[in-house]
């Protein structure tokens, strides 16, 4: 997916986010981010987007100093989930005025404001998916929005010790983990992630010929939700295969 795609998405996935929570309860408990409720949920949400455009609308070229930022919040509860489009709409404006193929600061690999439209994509989508599952509705990812958060999720958490801190503890004795879409594709949804004595990173293997040391099958969809810990890898979902200490040792440590 390219940075257009990306920020065309983000307005689909706020879109269906405020859709979801608009008729909803907003004090019901949200499972899948224990404390939080939905409104907390919606909270955060339209944080992250007014957080992200201020950082794109400045194009910071260093980790910023602060996060204060004008978040404002209606009064009561139940303007929140107006609040989340309005924020969206106004990321998709400064989205459509900047460069995002200009340098600019990011915590993880790539250098650009693009980063942070694709970042805020999967946070919303996964946001998304939290807020359905709290509902009681199974969430759908189309398939190549699925292949990309996951490699969006692989590429940047060997960056994320910052705020996930167990992430630096991936490390391992020259091992490797593959995850796999069971669903098709033409030639897209694979990965294999090499654990070093001195950190974890993703390993180019085009032809997928490298055997690995374990590897976690499923769906694209699922694959993504399990990855951020939505969903439980012992579930009927996912075929595992290989060292299942190797798999305990990837789960406890790489949530984000």
């Amino acid at each position: 997916m390219n940075p257009a795609q990306h920020a065309a998405a983000v307005a689909a996935e706020a879109a269906g986010f405020v859709a979801t929570v608009k008729a909803a309860d907003l004090s019901a408990p949200v499972p899948t981010c224990p404390g939080w409720t939905l409104a907390d949920l919606t909270r955060h949400v339209g944080s992250v987007h007014r957080w992200f455009t201020e950082l794109l609308r400045r194009g910071v070229q260093q980790p910023p100093t602060s996060r204060d930022v004008d978040l404002r919040l209606p009064e009561e509860p139940a303007g929140l989930p107006d609040w989340l489009a309005m924020s969206a709409a106004e990321a998709a404006e400064v989205f459509a005025v900047t460069d995002l193929d200009a340098p600019m600061w990011a915590w993880g690999v790539d250098q650009h404001a693009r980063f942070w439209v694709r970042r805020m994509l999967f946070e919303t989508l996964v946001h998304r998916a939290d807020a359905e599952l709290a509902l009681g509705i199974s969430p759908h990812i189309d398939r190549a929005l699925a292949v990309d958060g996951i490699d969006e999720f692989l590429t940047n958490l060997p960056f994320a010790s910052s705020f996930a801190p167990l992430t630096a503890e991936l490390r391992a004795a020259d091992r490797t983990v593959r995850f796999s879409c069971t669903d098709g594709g033409d030639g897209d949804g694979d990965w294999l992630i090499g654990l070093r004595p001195d950190g974890f990173a993703l390993i180019t293997d085009e032809a997928g010929s490298r055997t690995a040391d374990a590897t976690v099958r499923g769906t694209a969809e699922d694959l993504l939700l399990l990855l951020y810990g939505r969903l439980d890898r012992g579930s009927d979902s996912f075929d595992l295969v290989g060292d299942q200490d190797l798999l305990t040792h990837w789960f406890t440590h790489s949530a984000f």
